[in-house]
């Protein structure tokens, strides 16, 4: 039998290891904390532990090499459809092979049917799920909701966002198909209410009786924003007759007001991102609209998003800063989510930025190609291992079939 002074010393190297997991190797990049270096990340329990070069791997529980890797917050997807809308998707299903650690369900709910998404999405997922609750009380739809005034009502869709503000971020105001602002100005009220953002996506048809100018000038407010700013459909950024950004978008932006991407199926067009990009015009924050059919033709994960800003000509940088501090900034999350500081919870994307020769296409299915594609390979969420593409957190099977950390 042992002694207790070997049983002792047995345990000794267990004590030494104060981290679960450690990351080393990788490129940290977290602009919040404007970390841009080789770093390694150790993680005890859910939370970040130390941010620090050359972390001794004898001190973790189970190291994993990502050399040559970029390390960077999960990302933040701030619109994404899990609940209500007929082409809804389960964001673990996509969300976390993407490295997206946080999706912002945007419009799903109304007041009247928040509960229910909050059981059977919010409380089933992986993923942290927030919301933008939608200002039609049955919320995502279809026109009978999203048409009906009579049900847009600021008190209570506030009373909701008040007694849930673990989850509710701010509020969506889209496919409204009657004239006038009647939706938008009920959600700005209700925003102005709980003290919450406003998402827009409202259409400028002619028959719609608005203006992107007066949208973007007289009835939205600093904070708030507006997503699918690459389709001219929602808003007009670039002018159809000369091809400049327009000025009113260029004072919208100089008042406060945002623009986010929302790439989805039918709101990315080259015709508009190229000019506006080689202008200077780009997203604040980067976001993908995901839902059953732009996951599959237009892939517009926030990855394949992250690269076609590239394509434009925005550095990687700016890629993630836009995917993961500005967001979690916008809905009033950070520094809660977005950052990798030490004390925060431990959601992060490990990404790798490949060469060749690759397709983009936009909502039209017209492609251009580029030559850099960013894909994740590896996802931890609350402090656990929950995707890994490159098998780097894997031991690695021998001829004398033991096992052994890869080197």
């Amino acid at each position: 039998m042992l002694s207790l002074l070997g049983l002792l010393l047995l345990a000794l190297p267990a004590t030494c290891q104060t981290y679960d997991i450690l990351l080393k190797g990788g490129h940290v990049l977290d602009p919040a904390n404007q970390i841009d270096a080789v770093r390694d990340v150790a993680i005890r329990g859910n939370t970040i532990a130390r941010v620090a070069a050359n972390i001794p791997e004898s001190e973790a529980r189970k190291t994993i090499r990502v050399d040559g890797r970029y390390v960077t917050p999960g990302l933040i997807d701030l619109h994404f459809h899990s609940y209500g809308y007929s082409g809804a998707i389960f964001p673990d299903d996509t969300a976390l092979l993407a490295g997206t650690t946080t999706v912002v369900d945007a419009g799903g709910p109304g007041y009247r049917t928040y509960l229910d998404f909050k059981k059977k999405i919010v409380q089933r997922t992986r993923t942290r799920v927030l919301a933008l609750i939608n200002i039609a009380g049955g919320g995502m739809v279809g026109s009978a909701s999203e048409d009906n005034v009579a049900d847009m009502l600021p008190d209570k869709t506030a009373e909701v966002i008040k007694a849930n503000r673990d989850v509710i971020v701010g509020i969506k105001v889209a496919h409204f198909g009657k004239p006038g602002w009647d939706a938008l100005k009920r959600a700005i009220e209700a925003g102005r209410l709980a003290g919450v953002p406003v998402m827009v996506d409202d259409k400028i048809f002619t028959n719609s009786e608005r203006t992107s100018r007066e949208k973007l000038l007289d009835v939205m407010r600093p904070g708030d924003m507006h997503t699918h700013m690459y389709n001219d459909r929602q808003v007009e950024v670039v002018s159809r007759f000369n091809g400049k950004v327009q000025e009113y978008a260029i004072e919208a932006r100089r008042r406060g007001v945002l623009f986010d991407l929302g790439h989805g199926g039918g709101s990315f067009l080259w015709t508009v991102a190229m000019p506006a990009a080689k202008q200077g015009f780009y997203p604040d924050t980067i976001s993908t609209d995901l839902h059953s059919s732009s996951i599959m033709m237009q892939q517009s994960d926030m990855p394949n998003c992250m690269s076609k800003m590239m394509l434009l000509g925005m550095k990687f940088e700016d890629a993630v800063m836009k995917s993961t501090m500005m967001p979690a900034k916008v809905i009033g999350r950070l520094p809660e989510i977005g950052t990798l500081g030490e004390g925060k919870v431990a959601d992060i994307a490990v990404l790798t930025i490949r060469d060749g020769t690759f397709a983009f296409k936009d909502a039209w299915g017209k492609k251009m190609f580029g030559t850099k594609k960013v894909e994740n390979v590896l996802t931890i969420r609350d402090g656990k291992l929950v995707y890994d593409a490159e098998g780097r957190g894997f031991p690695e099977w021998t001829k004398a079939g033991a096992y052994e950390v890869i080197p």
